[in-house]
C-alpha cells in the first residue's frame, strides 16, 4: 500500500503538469498571444526600388515567404505554388505575397526584381541591408544560417514556412501550400 502511494504521487505531479502544458498550448494559440509572436515592424527595398514598410501592406492578408534567389529547390517550388494560389483565387483578389531574402549580399532589389518575374506578379521580392533583414527574420521567428560550399559559395539552411498575416498585419498561422490550389484559395478568401 505504501508503494502505491509513492507511485501516485508522481502520476499525479504528471498529470497536472501536462494538463498545465495543455492549458498553456490553448492560450498560446488563441489571436491575442500569437499576434504579438510572429510578425511586427520591418522596413525593405522592394524589387522596383521602393522603400516600404509593414504598414505598406495593412488592408489586405498577406502571405510572407523568406528565402533567397540562389536556393535549388525549396524557393522556386514554394513561389511557383503560391503562384498557382494566386492563380485559383483569381487577378482581383487583393491579396500582398511577399518574398522576403534571407541573403542580401546577392540578393539585390534588381535581382529580385527578376527572380520573381518568373511567377505570379503579385508577389514582391523585399530585401535590405544585413540589419534590415536580420530585424526582418527576428521578428518573424525565421531560422536562417548561411552554409559554406566550395570555392566560396554558400547557401542558406532556413525556414521554409509560409506566414499568413490578416489585413492588420496579425499572424493568423502557417499557410499550407501542400494542397490543392482551389482549397488554398478558399482558405486565403476568407481573409480578404
Amino acid at each position: 500500500m505504501f508503494k502505491n502511494r509513492r507511485l501516485t504521487l508522481p502520476a499525479l505531479l504528471i498529470a497536472i503538469s501536462v494538463a498545465a502544458l495543455a492549458a498553456a498550448a490553448v492560450f498560446m494559440t488563441r489571436e491575442g498571444p500569437k499576434q504579438s509572436l510572429v510578425g511586427g515592424p520591418f522596413t525593405l527595398v522592394a524589387s522596383d526600388g521602393r522603400t516600404v514598410t509593414d504598414k505598406d501592406f495593412l488592408g489586405e492578408p498577406t502571405l510572407v515567404f523568406f528565402g533567397y534567389t540562389h536556393c535549388p529547390d525549396v524557393c522556386p517550388t514554394t513561389l511557383f505554388q503560391i503562384s498557382e494560389i494566386l492563380r485559383a483565387l483569381g487577378p482581383d483578389a487583393k491579396t500582398n505575397v511577399l518574398f522576403v531574402t534571407v541573403d542580401p549580399e546577392r540578393d539585390t532589389p534588381a535581382a529580385l526584381k527578376d527572380y520573381v518575374s518568373s511567377f505570379d506578379p503579385r508577389i514582391v521580392g523585399l530585401s535590405g541591408d544585413r540589419a534590415q533583414i536580420d530585424a526582418a527574420i527576428r521578428a518573424y521567428r525565421v531560422y536562417a544560417r548561411k552554409v559554406p560550399g566550395k570555392d566560396g559559395d554558400y547557401t542558406y539552411d532556413h525556414t521554409a514556412l509560409v506566414y499568413l498575416m490578416d489585413k492588420q498585419g496579425r499572424f493568423v498561422g502557417s499557410f499550407n501550400i501542400e494542397r490543392k490550389p482551389q482549397e488554398a484559395a478558399a482558405q486565403l478568401r476568407e481573409y480578404l
